[in-house]
């Protein structure tokens, strides 16, 4: 079955086939957060090479990168280096309220980098996305050297000051792998839900759409149940013209129902709708991808409590009101748009060009073990998709050659973080490979919650995360100041 999802890109693309739906629609779902006292910073550029790797193309770009030095302890406080998400780095700066919150104690710096491609940082400007050939240089590798010759040149000025790397999300695995191929730039990372085994033949396909299943299923009785039956329920209703009328007016769609495909877009909608409410399941009000309520999963549930014998409309019409939680819970829109589930300040279409590369993360639904309508995981179709609108072809096993796999226990001083709650975890390192390769699990923690700015309605799993993250930052700085202290007695004989 074709499917279609939507996205608020550059140029308000669509995509339609079923293989790229499950890899782009949740774009690693890297979260703002809500507003918090106010913080302040400098802005900054650097040149950076276009390409790391090759002796081609020689030109440059300024890659924007955010310095907060109040708390620095001249000269050699550690830095605290945030590796830049899909999307504009002033948002990952303003709310991650972790490092904000521990600059003081460290007395660091906190450097906030932006990715190549995004937010202002744009290789070739206003035409780094009009082509294939102008966007060949977005992918990981060119955005750690960045990193990485970013830290360099910031450590040529404070050469005594160790550097942490940190990021949620896709940026937490931009920080581990920082971590692995930079050693000598980085003494040590936190990766804060990071998939990195989110890859072919490392985890199984169908596992993250488990973890949203529970979350609903635990939430509520029989919530996860009628969300599996609601399907069914759409694809009787919108059968018919009225019936696709209904649910346009029943949904408060801005744009009604007008064919059968739209229904498909519709139930494409719906499902990361799903998806989101189970990454962003915090147990306190806050205003991100959308204003939420406290554990929202929670309250969406208390409107699909139905038994097994309630009709479609009936079923429909909670759903309708589970869907209203995630999209106007405040009561302010006067219609649903079901080609916006999230904010624009993520970069859609540099996701789903990478995505289209190196980032290949299968992703599948059986119905059963899940909440979801079954659809297969088919790589061939997946690469069909991208050269479609890409003329490219992603390469399937790239990212575990380049990055090691689960084959990581030659690396060392790396935290990865994982929610129970976040689907992320599945792709996640959840288990302590060795004594410096760590895992903290925090059992009621969505999508990176301990990098969020604390509250008093954070449970104590989560305060117990941040304070093992911060003592495994001191170790790491004391030990890299001991042995820079070691190197210059050396240097003196």
């Amino acid at each position: 079955m074709a499917t279609v999802t939507c996205f608020i890109t550059l140029s308000l693309a669509c995509l339609h086939v079923t293989a790229l739906k499950s890899q782009l629609f949740t774009r690693l779902g890297d979260l703002s957060y809500s507003s918090e006292p106010p913080i302040t910073y400098e802005t900054f550029y650097f040149n950076q090479k276009i390409d790391h790797f090759g002796f081609l193309e020689d030109g440059t770009f300024k890659q924007r990168y955010l310095v907060a030095d109040k708390h620095w302890q001249q000269p050699d406080g550690p830095i605290l280096f945030y590796t830049g998400n899909e999307g504009d780095i002033t948002w990952f700066c303003n709310n991650t309220g972790f490092m904000w919150e521990i600059a003081e104690d460290l007395g660091a710096m906190l450097v906030f980098a932006e990715h190549r491609y995004y937010g202002e940082s744009l290789p070739f400007g206003q035409d780094s996305y009009s082509d294939s050939k102008h966007l060949n240089y977005l992918t990981s590798e060119q955005a750690l050297a960045d990193f990485a010759v970013l830290i360099q040149s910031l450590k040529s000025k404070m050469p005594e000051s160790p550097v942490i790397s940190v990021g949620g999300s896709y940026g937490g695995m931009l920080s581990a792998w920082l971590r692995m191929k930079y050693p000598n730039v980085v003494v040590g990372a936190l990766a804060a839900s990071a998939p990195i085994w989110q890859f072919p033949r490392m985890v199984g396909c169908g596992d993250f759409y488990k973890i949203v299943t529970q979350d609903f299923a635990k939430s509520g009785q029989n919530c996860a149940a009628n969300i599996r039956s609601s399907w069914k329920a759409i694809n009787n209703i919108s059968s018919t013209a009225s019936g696709l009328q209904w649910l346009s007016e029943e949904f408060s769609l801005c744009s009604p129902l007008k064919a059968k495909t739209d229904a498909v877009v519709f139930k494409s909608w719906l499902q990361e709708t799903w998806v989101n409410l189970a990454m962003v399941d915090y147990p306190y009000e806050a205003s991100f991808l959308q204003p939420l309520p406290a554990w929202p999963i929670q309250v969406v549930c208390k409107h699909l409590t139905f038994d097994s014998k309630v009709s479609d409309y009936d079923l429909l019409h909670g759903v309708s009101q589970a869907a209203k939680v995630y999209y106007n819970y405040t009561g302010s829109s006067s219609c649903l748009n079901t080609s916006q589930t999230a904010t624009s300040s993520l970069g859609a279409l540099g996701w789903t060009y990478q995505a289209c590369t190196e980032m290949v993360m299968p992703m599948c639904t059986d119905g059963v073990q899940d909440m979801f309508e079954p659809e297969d995981w088919s790589f061939q179709a997946f690469s069909d998709e991208c050269y479609g609108m890409f003329g490219i072809r992603p390469r399937e096993d790239w990212a575990g050659t380049l990055y090691g796999g689960k084959d990581i226990s030659s690396h060392s001083n790396i935290i990865f973080s994982n929610g129970g709650l976040d689907p992320w975890s599945s792709g996640g390192v959840t288990y302590n490979i060795t004594d410096s390769l760590v895992s903290i699990m925090i059992p009621d923690g969505a999508h990176h919650l301990d990098l969020r700015y604390s509250t008093s309605l954070d449970p104590p799993s989560v305060r117990s995360a941040r304070a093992l993250e911060l003592k495994y930052f001191q170790e790491w700085i004391e030990k890299a100041k001991t042995r820079s202290g070691q190197t210059g007695s050396e240097n003196q004989l």
